[in-house]
Parts: structure tokens; C-alpha cells; sequence
């Protein structure tokens, strides 16, 4: 599996990298056939001054491709929300193609 973060509009800190790195090795747990993962950090300002972080995980598998996208004040935050949601995604679709 080969895991791809980008982050953009900014430099993101060693320790947040170990922690998504962390994360995704997880993802084997639910889906055997993982090609590739892309991660990618944004900064979103548009409305206010204040920042919100955004995660988008993007999963590709034979066949399909997962993605989702999460906002909140935190990297660590967003990433975790997007993480669970991109997990039921997978879920499902392993759910459907054994029914």
C-alpha cells in the first residue's frame, strides 16, 4: 500500500505525518486490496479570519475508489472524522458485494 500526504498551503509537522501514517496502516484491517492512499491536508479560510483545517482521503482499490472530505478546527480532528467515514465506506461496499 503506498501512502501519498500532501499538504497544502502550509508544512505539516513530523509528528502530524506519524499520526496519519499510524492511522492508515489500519485501513489493511478492513480492505486487503488497497493500492493506494492519498491524503491531503488544506487550509480553508474563505468566510472568516479563522482556519479551517480540512482532510480529504482518497482510497483506491481494484475497481473502486473511496473518497471523503472532513473540516473542523484540528488536523488530527478532521482527519479521525474523515478516517471513520472513509472505514463505513469500505464496509459497505465489502457488505453489498458479499450479499
Amino acid at each position: 500500500m503506498n501512502v501519498h500526504i500532501q499538504a497544502l498551503h502550509f508544512d505539516a509537522d513530523n509528528k502530524l505525518v506519524e499520526y496519519i501514517n499510524k492511522k492508515v496502516a489500519k485501513l489493511n484491517q478492513f480492505h486487503d486490496r488497497i493500492i493506494k492512499v492519498d491524503v491531503f491536508l488544506k487550509l480553508d479560510n474563505v468566510v472568516h479570519t479563522i482556519k479551517d483545517k480540512i482532510a480529504e482521503i482518497r482510497v483506491h482499490v481494484p475497481r473502486a475508489d473511496f473518497f471523503v472530505k472532513a473540516s473542523s478546527k484540528s488536523f488530527e480532528a478532521s482527519f479521525d472524522e474523515a478516517f471513520e467515514a472513509v472505514i463505513n465506506q469500505i464496509k459497505r461496499k465489502k457488505e453489498k458485494q458479499a450479499a
